[in-house]
């Protein structure tokens, strides 16, 4: 069982562009995945990136996505934290914590992409997300 802490991104339309300038300064394999792919093809947000994952030989880790559609993209609020992997139980304890006294944006439950996730801002100003992975899911 496995636990990742990282940096997520929001972007305003230029996920890709930005995930790409990020790879070639940092190295590493990226992967992106549209919004197209997981059920808004046809749409205007086909081609906008739901999650991008840039991995390096280094450890570094840097998530990001360009900003959902039905939210606002905000400079000085793009950049939350995430916490993700298999272990459910310590990552629902995690939320429980996380999200007792926050504002929740996205309640803890599965999404279109097979997980189950859930986002916060606490009392303290941080973003949180939450990705518990499952067999079927990402």
């Amino acid at each position: 069982m496995t636990i990742q802490l990282n940096a997520y991104a929001s972007f305003d339309g230029d996920a890709r562009e930005a995930m790409e300038h990020y790879r070639d300064v940092l190295g590493g394999e990226l992967e992106l995945v549209t919004f197209g792919e997981y059920g808004q093809a046809g749409t205007p947000v086909e081609n906008l990136i739901m999650h991008g994952l840039l991995t390096t030989s280094a450890g570094l880790t840097l998530m990001g996505a360009d900003a959902p559609p039905g939210t606002t993209h905000q400079v000085g609020t793009n950049l939350t934290v995430m916490l993700s992997g298999d272990d459910e139980a310590v990552l629902r304890g995690y939320w429980e914590g996380l999200s007792a006294g926050a504002t929740i944006t996205v309640p803890l439950e599965p999404q279109m992409w097979g997980d189950v996730y859930g986002s916060c801002s606490d009392q303290y100003g941080l973003t949180w997300q939450v990705n518990i992975e499952t067999p079927d899911g990402g």
